[in-house]
């Protein structure tokens, strides 16, 4: 009775909001919430008639644009929850004036514009970088076909993510339990 009774709030309620963790997603979990989050970041861009210079169009590609957009997306999300308190939407738009100058910081920084894009660069630390890290080609490249870059990107993302997932899981298989107490 107790679980159905939490099954059936559960149903009603749905699901509270929680931060997203991009790095540790599984496949099928990092394709639908790179999905939603684009639809919700077209949304805003036109609700709010932002400019490039705070979402551009390939924000995708450049994860400190991809971080700052979904929290705000979740923050979103909880704000105007059906349970959420009467003032949350007021906080939201609070915060969502402090997260566009920081949009805007993170674009200038970036250099990524409307007509072009750049991946961001990385000043590399002498003697400190990750062995076989590699400085990113920073070459500007023109924007042209946004939607069907943003998909191809979702496709390298989740084929990265399961290569990862893959990995970890030949890892386990291949470890010797002999060994172990």
């Amino acid at each position: 009775m107790e679980e159905q009774y939490a099954q059936h709030i559960n149903d009603v309620l749905g699901e509270v909001p929680r931060p997203i963790n991009w790095r540790n997603l599984p496949p099928e979990d990092l394709e639908h919430e790179l999905l939603e989050l684009n639809a919700w970041v077209d949304w805003l861009r036109h609700e709010y008639g932002l400019p490039a210079q705070i979402i551009p169009p390939m924000w995708h590609r450049h994860p400190e644009l991809l971080w700052e957009l979904s929290a705000l997306r979740q923050h979103w999300l909880f704000s105007y929850d059906p349970q959420a308190k009467g003032n949350q939407a007021l906080a939201w738009h609070h915060d969502f004036g402090l997260a566009r100058e920081r949009l805007h910081d993170w674009v200038t920084i970036s250099g990524t514009r409307l007509d072009r894009d750049r991946p961001t660069r990385v000043t590399p630390w002498p003697g400190g970088e990750a062995e076989g890290w590699a400085e990113p080609d920073t070459t500007d490249r023109p924007v042209t076909e946004r939607t069907e870059d943003f998909l191809a990107f979702v496709e390298e993302q989740i084929r990265a993510r399961q290569q990862e997932q893959d990995a970890t899981i030949q890892e386990i298989v291949n470890t010797d339990w002999s060994d172990r107490p």
